[in-house]
């Protein structure tokens, strides 16, 4: 969604009259703070001009009924995804969705994956309802926030079935990587754990609904990533992922070649 068509947007909402030229100035401005007030957005004064827009944009999507999250004027991947299917609604970009997010994928088990966790058709069965039994799981190396690198991530919520393998997988990856290597590899950069939403790409709980998923890197391992482009797919990254498989974790990108910022404590 770009500056002119969240102009059209205001515009057509009655909250600006101004010319639709792309500019953000303070007649826009003063639309865009119009239009957050309108849909009850808390917008701290701390918060920028881009973040306002972006915050706006987001608005946008919400109004629309495109799942976007928090209302925060952040550069999430939900965000990103709804920017895509607004994309795709208005005729301007292509179909965000993977068909195969829809069903069970076959049964046969991913190449790694051991039998630890259930299978997603049955993680209600046994983790519980969505966003229950929670925990706060301590890093044991700093991270830092994918779409807002200034702030400092040192614990993460997970369900608490998983926490302790989790904790096990992160400290041997602190053992594995270096700062250096974590940052050339993005495994520094934080994408988020519990979450409770749909599936991108889907209309079925995300795992992520209960803490049983981790994403790293969202920017350079996206939903459409591949293993020609995604960061994670790299040589040096071979051993984050066998952490997580030797404990049952299953990488989307190493068993199905999507999404490679994303592992969870579900089998396929």
């Amino acid at each position: 969604m770009d500056h002119f068509e969240l102009q059209r947007r205001l515009k057509a909402s009655g909250f600006y009259q101004g010319d639709i030229d792309g500019d953000m100035g303070a007649a826009t401005m003063d639309a865009i703070s119009a239009f957050l007030n309108n849909g009850r957005v808390d917008v701290p004064q701390s918060w920028s001009k881009a973040r306002r827009v972006l915050a706006a944009k987001q608005l946008v999507c919400r109004n629309d009924g495109i799942e976007v999250g928090k209302v925060d004027g952040l550069n999430g991947p939900q965000t990103e995804f709804a920017f895509e299917v607004y994309a795709h609604r208005r005729g301007t970009g292509p179909s965000p969705v993977i068909p195969a997010r829809n069903v069970d994928p076959p049964a046969a088990e991913p190449a790694g994956a051991k039998p630890v966790w259930p299978r997603q058709a049955d993680v209600e069965a046994f983790y519980g309802a969505v966003g229950a039994n929670q925990v706060r799981l301590a890093l044991p190396f700093p991270m830092k926030l994918a779409w807002d690198p200034s702030k400092s991530v040192n614990a993460i919520t997970l369900h608490q079935k998983v926490h302790d393998s989790a904790k096990r997988c992160f400290e041997r990856i602190a053992d594995a990587y270096d700062p250096a290597a974590r940052k050339t590899t993005g495994i520094e950069l934080f994408g988020g754990s519990l979450n409770v939403r749909k599936m991108r790409g889907g209309d079925r709980w995300s795992m992520h609904s209960w803490g049983i998923a981790i994403d790293f890197d969202p920017a350079r391992n996206g939903l459409h990533s591949n293993r020609s482009n995604a960061r994670l797919a790299q040589p040096d990254c071979e051993a984050f992922w066998r952490i997580w498989e030797d404990e049952g974790w299953v990488s989307l990108g190493r068993a199905r070649d999507f999404d490679w910022m994303h592992v969870q404590a579900s089998r396929l």
